[in-house]
């Protein structure tokens, strides 16, 4: 996003953030708290430690044949790094292959939220294209039974169409672009296993946030909520196809260096770390821009979110944002905050000046602090 990344303090926070949803260590790492937390010895303990290494390795023959395993392991991962990337900016340039092969879009997804941002929209309208989606139509059934949502304990409901009658239009409102986007997460985004959840959680609290921060300011709350949790789409893509190029790459590398029976290679391979870095960088570099294509991809007829998905994605201040974009951007902000103030990753200062920079008010500060964004809150009848 343009109006984090054109302020270096901004962009430094709004790094973090994004690392965090990696992973809290390599949040850390960026946040210099590792540095610093050297830095407390003294500078004594400091050299004794030094000292000691390097008795360790006594023989300068060890110090030799350490220095030239660590600089063939470096050769392996910066030449893994390269066909990564480069396999990962020709997919990048197929917007269709992420679409449809990535992330799975069917069409029909984008026509149930088109239909429901209509004032004339009904449930009756929905169900025929819900029906189309089986896996849609396994999660209402779900949901409609769940205990708190269940009239009675002893009936169950097995059919989509009542399952979506029972929950109703205002309801359906939350639960459809959430379920949606739901449909979308990685399937795994092993090592980083909390990855996944924090992708999901972000989404689904920018998403409350914006549409908070709408219905304040007299603004249409479905868009808001939408574009919210469609913001994250971008990242939803580039996580999926980061792990699925990494892992494929990964798998045949270490296939071949076994058949060439070449074991220094093969036990270098077998060890090899995925890069946090690598994938910090694809998701800064490509995540908004994404978003704002995919969406555009959608093809909305009434549901207008492609305008505010371009805002957000190239807007270098906040007065550019049309007025959806701006809580969008908003919410952002604060849920970025929220997360790094969990987790003593941010300062006073960083924090004035994330928030300020999106504009956030103290009244709307207050507002959201209040306000549940981590849970939709459905009515049932």
């Amino acid at each position: 996003m343009q109006i984090f990344d054109n302020h270096p303090t901004i962009s430094t926070i709004y790094q973090r953030a994004v690392a965090l949803s990696i992973s809290k260590e390599f949040a850390e790492q960026l946040s210099g708290k590792i540095v610093v937390v050297d830095h407390q010895g003294s500078e004594q303990e400091n050299r004794r430690r030094e000292l000691l290494s390097v008795e360790v390795a006594t023989q300068q023959e060890k110090i030799i044949a350490a220095h030239g395993e660590e600089h063939f392991k470096k050769q392996v991962m910066n030449t893994f790094a390269a066909q990564v990337k480069s396999k990962l900016n020709n997919d990048f340039n197929s917007k269709e292959y992420l679409y449809q092969e990535v992330l799975g879009i069917e069409d029909t997804a984008p026509r149930i939220l088109d239909t429901l941002s209509t004032r004339a929209a009904s449930v009756n309208q929905i169900k025929p294209l819900a029906t189309l989606l089986p896996w849609l139509c396994t999660d209402l059934i779900n949901l409609v039974n769940k205990p708190q949502y269940r009239k009675r304990a002893d009936v169950q409901v097995n059919d989509a169409k009542l399952a979506l009658s029972y929950i109703g239009l205002d309801n359906l409102k939350q639960v459809m672009p959430t379920f949606i986007l739901k449909h979308w997460l990685p399937a795994s985004t092993a090592p980083f296993s909390l990855m996944k959840r924090k992708l999901w959680n972000d989404s689904l609290s920018i998403a409350l946030a914006a549409g908070v921060l709408a219905k304040e300011q007299e603004l249409d709350w479905f868009t808001a909520f939408t574009t919210g949790m469609l913001s994250n789409i971008g990242q939803l893509a580039v996580t999926q196809c980061f792990f699925t190029t990494v892992n494929t790459k990964h798998k045949k590398e270490v296939r071949e260096a076994f058949q060439a029976k070449d074991k220094r290679l093969h036990n270098i391979l077998l060890n090899l770390d995925i890069s946090e870095p690598l994938l910090l960088e694809q998701l800064l570099l490509r995540s908004s821009k994404l978003s704002a294509d995919l969406v555009e991809q959608m093809n909305f007829e009434r549901l207008a979110i492609t305008e505010p998905m371009f805002d957000l994605a190239y807007a270098d201040h906040i007065t550019k944002m049309c007025p959806i974009a701006q809580v969008v951007a908003k919410a952002k902000a604060y849920v970025a905050f929220r997360a790094l103030a969990k987790d003593n990753l941010i300062n006073s200062d960083e924090s004035k000046a994330l928030l300020s920079n999106t504009k956030l008010t103290s009244a709307e500060i207050s507002l959201l602090k209040k306000s549940d964004i981590d849970h939709i809150k459905l009515i049932f009848s």
